[in-house]
């Protein structure tokens, strides 16, 4: 049973030890995961359960695209800002100095400093990291702009329909894929609680689980597409993120271990 907010209601029936958050490691140990990982006493590993490989000059070269015609280029995720320059960099493309960047948060956009000369005159990005939030500062500047919006092969629709409902010039650059990785030894450890954060993340689980059995292991979910694809596998959702009292998935597992940890 789901309440209202989008959270199971059930109470965990047993302690929970182990967490496991389908993600890379943090590189800083001011992680937030840190902090919940103390205050609870429980373990999180990292393992990221996806991998991201870039496709070659040639491929890209198929899809016809003269990157050189866009003057704004709106990146979603630290890959796209990687793989663009890295495609802009194997064909000897010089991005002019006047193209526009919009991004998904200030970190992206704080990232294009190791590719640019940053100015924020030439450099948006939305105020809470949500899409809706990139699509209003979009909507300010579209005016004359024609976009390139990079990404990979398994992404969200939302922006291109955006321009397609403005009737703003666009085109879609797949300049990378999202790879399942193998997660059985990791998973032979035992998790009380999988985290995932892209439905490609679901789809590595039962590609290395073909029959997994959910019984007690609890399942949380950042993004709408990533919870939609945990419920079409069948299986339940416990912890859901964003949700206003849980914007972040650390806020969100901070609240279901507050059902049965006492804060240490």
């Amino acid at each position: 049973m789901t309440s209202k907010t989008g959270q199971s209601n059930q109470v965990p029936a047993k302690k929970i030890r182990r967490i496991l958050i389908s993600q890379p490691k943090p590189e800083s140990e001011k992680s937030p995961y840190f902090d919940l990982a103390k205050k609870y006493g429980v373990e999180i590993d990292f393992y990221p359960f996806i991998r991201v490989e870039g496709i070659s000059a040639k491929e890209f070269r198929k899809q016809r695209i003269d990157i050189q015609q866009y003057t704004a280029v709106v990146f979603t995720s630290r890959n796209a800002v990687d793989h663009f320059f890295r495609i802009c960099d194997e064909l000897k493309i010089k991005v002019s100095q006047d193209c526009k960047y919009f991004c998904i948060t200030e970190a992206v956009a704080l990232y294009l400093q190791k590719f640019i000369l940053y100015r924020k005159r030439k450099v948006f990005y939305g105020a809470d990291g949500t899409t809706k939030s990139l699509l209003d500062v979009i909507a300010k500047h579209k005016q004359n702009e024609k976009f390139l919006l990079p990404c990979s092969d398994q992404h969200r629709k939302d922006i291109e329909e955006y321009f397609q409902q403005n009737r703003c010039e666009f085109a879609t650059a797949t300049l990378y894929r999202t790879v399942p990785n193998d997660v059985r030894e990791v998973l032979a450890k035992g998790y009380d609680v999988i985290v995932f954060f892209s439905p490609v993340g679901v789809k590595a689980l039962l590609e290395s689980f073909p029959k997994f059995e959910q019984n007690g292991t609890y399942i949380g979910a950042f993004g709408t597409t990533t919870s939609q694809a945990v419920e079409e596998a069948g299986l339940r959702l416990d912890i859901r993120a964003p949700l206003p009292e849980a914007p972040s998935m650390v806020s969100a597992l901070d609240l279901y271990l507050q059902k049965i940890h006492p804060k240490k």
